[in-house]
């Protein structure tokens, strides 16, 4: 949201300079994110100067050229060549002096040097409007008049003076702040001052010849609609100051009509809509909602098909504008235009929100509506429009205000109580100062005792309905940076049971991010076309949009959207780690899953010149799988191959009935849908179940032995189908005091080996606790273990 700095002044009394003032508003919960300069034409006038044309002769090598000498306020005049047709001598011009950089309507700015035109010496230019953004006529130089002061800055003559744009953060809930109005609020809550609002005195109804009335069928969607008729008005360009105002917050002028309209909207926070109302058939304006399919076109020349939900503002035979959202194209003010029904309504803010998102539509209208407008303000923004209307395009107001308002919004009453909010702050902000900032706000103190106080908060404030409500405004008004951080803490030993939650998390992504991992947040929102089973799919009531409308069902997906990103973006090598839950809906159940995703894709390793670059595989998910579940002490599970849809191939660790982990390369399928190119290898851990296997692990400290371990390889063929675990497992039932490891340290595959057979070499670590090995038994064991591998997995032993 954009504000000017000259605009919100002409509300509250402003004493802080720009900078000052965006720490100010972003301290009271404004939140100014950038603060620009803005000039009300290119360059601002810098550099130029009014001047006083002394002489003015022929010049004796050019027949269409003049040699002037001119004044600007300085020990010595200028002489500058002017091609002008209607300089003359005595005329108060506008200089551009040796230096300026000049701006022109069309083509690229130029700076102006001291040179010679046919044989004379040249120091400036007298400059045309279009030569400097003042108007587009180029006949000749600008003539001002003659009492005009010389040697005066041209933006101080022209009162161009420099403003600054906020662009403010607004959060969802500040709708009150949607305006200059409600910026200048907040600032005179912040500095105990007053605001200004618009002068209504020069409001009057005319005559009442043209009365059209209103009928509101859908109340529950539109509480209040007011109007108001105005007729033998002039559509034409507004006046400088209204376009300037406009301009400098980012809006295209359209006309004066249009253009008070969004004047009024940014100003006061009121949406207003003009229609023609020699358009509006039958006389009358029908506020209701049309029949499933209807066709209506939109400003914008689309035509849409209506909601049976969508909220319209009708004439007699056909729609007429989206109410709130988006006007009409055969209704709306043109050059032609002479009687104006001008319109400003409080819609319900749900239904306006959806309607705008069924069109996918984003006004500056629908953006306040769908936030929650001020019903009492109605009234006051018509008013302020249709005296604008008068004096800006003439005419007469020629009805009375028409205002339905059947049950008036009501506002929010309860009660506070000073303890309460100092101990939500924290800080002891003495009871009158609460008080004080409460009243600053604009909220009424119906009743007061030593306890509190009863409220009534003005229904534009939508956020603000309870007790904790009062303390966040009192808080930000007061300033968060007022609040002392204690230079004591008092802590206390809790116990806490196994295991701790926060810190196994942590230690799990501190290991993870040594590693290489980075840890990634994705929307928890996302779109249906990823859920695989749709029956089980939390869908979202009201949808930001289409691309949100369900909670995910899985952590992968929205992580592929971050891997095809980085892909964009030249940034291939990808390893991702996510702490997340899933949503499912099942037997009418909500269900929320916490999960560990990790993710790699790309190379293994950036490239260097010492060694070449390695795509990532399977088996570097793996070994981080693997690491993750011995830093969490499992190291007793099953595993298998896995039978997934949503891996193209993997592995699953189980222990009984439930799987820890299931990890493999992610399908062509799901990486199609999240437009992914490169292979993607992902695990995807069920947390709850890990750490439900941690509480129940026994920790078991003991000493380093202190007898030797022994190393013994063995090279193996073996079929291709048979897996490291299913060896590992046969070492380990082969002698489960003496084997303390297995580990594979070659697998070769080829065209030297007979079909279907693979060469393994495994190594195995033996260790006696309470005795040095002897030969004797390590032979003994080796031999059996040779034994159990060749009846159990069909291995070849290689010597």
């Amino acid at each position: 949201m954009k504000i000017s700095y000259n605009w919100l002044k002409q509300f509250v009394q402003i004493d802080k300079t720009p900078q000052e003032l965006s720490l100010i508003l972003t301290n009271v919960g404004l939140e100014v994110e950038s603060v620009d300069k803005v000039q009300p034409v290119a360059g601002g006038l810098e550099g130029l100067v009014i001047g006083h044309v002394l002489t003015c002769v022929q010049h004796p090598n050019a027949d269409r050229l003049r040699v002037t000498t001119v004044n600007v306020g300085r020990e010595e005049n200028l002489q500058i060549v002017c091609g002008a047709p209607n300089v003359a001598a005595g005329q108060k011009v506008v200089v551009a002096t040796v230096g300026t950089t000049v701006y022109p309507l069309e083509g690229e700015p130029f700076k102006i040097k001291e040179s010679k035109i046919r044989g004379e010496v040249s120091q400036g230019m007298i400059c045309a409007e279009d030569e400097i953004g003042l108007g587009k006529s180029h006949d000749g130089i600008m003539i001002l008049a003659a009492d005009t002061q010389i040697g005066i800055l041209a933006k101080d003559h022209f009162k161009m003076d420099d403003d600054f744009v906020f662009e403010i953060g607004l959060t969802p809930n500040r709708a009150d702040a949607a305006s200059h109005l409600g910026v200048a609020r907040d600032l005179a809550a912040y500095f105990r001052s007053s605001y200004k609002t618009p002068d209504l005195s020069a409001f009057k109804v005319d005559e009442e010849s043209l009365n059209i009335p209103v009928s509101v069928e859908d109340q529950e969607a539109c509480p209040r609609y007011s109007s108001v008729t105005i007729s033998g008005v002039e559509v034409k360009e507004s006046p400088d100051w209204l376009k300037d105002k406009l301009k400098v917050i980012g809006l295209r002028p359209i006309n004066n009509v249009v253009d008070i309209t969004n004047f009024v909207l940014h100003g006061l926070g009121q949406p207003l809509h003009a229609f023609d109302a020699d358009k509006i058939s039958g006389g009358k304006v029908i506020v209701k909602k049309v029949a499933e399919g209807t066709p209506f076109v939109t400003l914008d020349d689309v035509e849409r098909k209506l909601s049976s939900d969508d909220l319209m503002i009708c004439n007699a035979a056909s729609p007429m504008c989206i109410a709130g959202v988006f006007g009409g194209k055969s209704s709306g003010v043109d050059v032609n235009t002479k009687n104006i029904f001008l319109e400003s309504a409080y819609f319900n803010s749900v239904s306006v929100r959806k309607t705008a998102k069924r069109h996918g539509l984003k006004t500056d209208a629908s953006f306040r509506y769908e936030r929650g407008t001020d019903p009492e303000i109605t009234i006051t923004a018509l008013k302020y429009a249709a005296i604008l209307i008068k004096e800006l395009a003439g005419g007469k107001i020629s009805s009375a205000i028409s205002d339905i308002y059947p049950n008036p919004v009501q506002p929010f009453e309860f009660d506070v109580n000073y303890n309460n909010i100092t101990k939500l702050i924290g800080a002891d902000i003495p009871a009158a100062e609460i008080k004080e900032i409460i009243l600053a706000l604009g909220i009424e103190a119906t009743s007061e005792n030593a306890e509190g106080l009863s409220l009534k908060v003005p229904a534009y404030k939508v956020d603000v309905t309870r007790e904790c409500d009062i303390t966040e405004e009192v808080l930000r008004i007061y300033g968060y940076n007022n609040i002392e951080i204690p230079t004591k803490v008092n802590a206390s030993l809790s116990y806490t049971q196994r295991p701790d939650k926060e810190n196994t998390q942590n230690v799990i992504a501190d290991m993870l991010t040594a590693n290489g991992y980075a840890e990634i947040w994705c929307n928890s929102l996302t779109k249906s076309a990823y859920s695989k089973n749709l029956d089980e799919a939390v869908h979202i009531l009201n949808p930001l949009s289409s691309d949100l409308n369900v909670m995910r069902q899985s952590l992968l997906m929205p992580a592929l959207e971050s891997v095809a990103y980085n892909q964009n973006r030249k940034n291939a090598d990808v390893k991702f780690y996510e702490f997340g839950k899933t949503y499912s809906l099942i037997n009418e159940k909500y269900i929320e899953r916490p999960r560990l995703l990790l993710l790699v894709s790309g190379a293994k390793q950036s490239e260097q010149w010492n060694q070449s670059t390695k795509p990532s595989t399977f088996y570097n998910l793996k070994a981080a799988v693997d690491a993750i579940i011995s830093r969490l002490g499992i190291s007793s599970y099953q595993s298998d191959v896995l039978n997934d849809e949503n891996f193209a191939y993997g592995i699953k660790y189980y222990r009984g009935d439930k799987i820890l982990v299931s990890f493999g390369a992610a399908t062509k399928a799901d990486r199609k849908l999240a437009d992914v190119n490169a292979e993607v290898y992902y695990a995807d851990f069920d947390w709850s179940a890990l750490l439900d296997v941690i509480k129940k692990n026994k920790i078991v400290n003991k000493e380093i032995s202190k007898y030797p371990q022994v190393r013994r390889d063995l090279s193996m063929l073996i079929d291709k189908d048979v897996t490291f675990e299913l060896l590992k497992g046969i070492a380990f039932k082969t002698d489960k005091k003496l084997i303390k490891e297995v580990n594979v340290f070659d697998v070769y595959e080829g065209d030297k080996l007979p079909e279907g057979k693979k060469s393994y070499a495994l190594n195995f670590i033996l260790l006696d606790e309470e005795q040095t090995l002897t030969d004797k038994q390590i032979e003994q064991t080796m031999q059996k273990l040779i034994a159990n591998l060749t009846q159990q997995a069909g291995a070849e032993i290689r010597k």
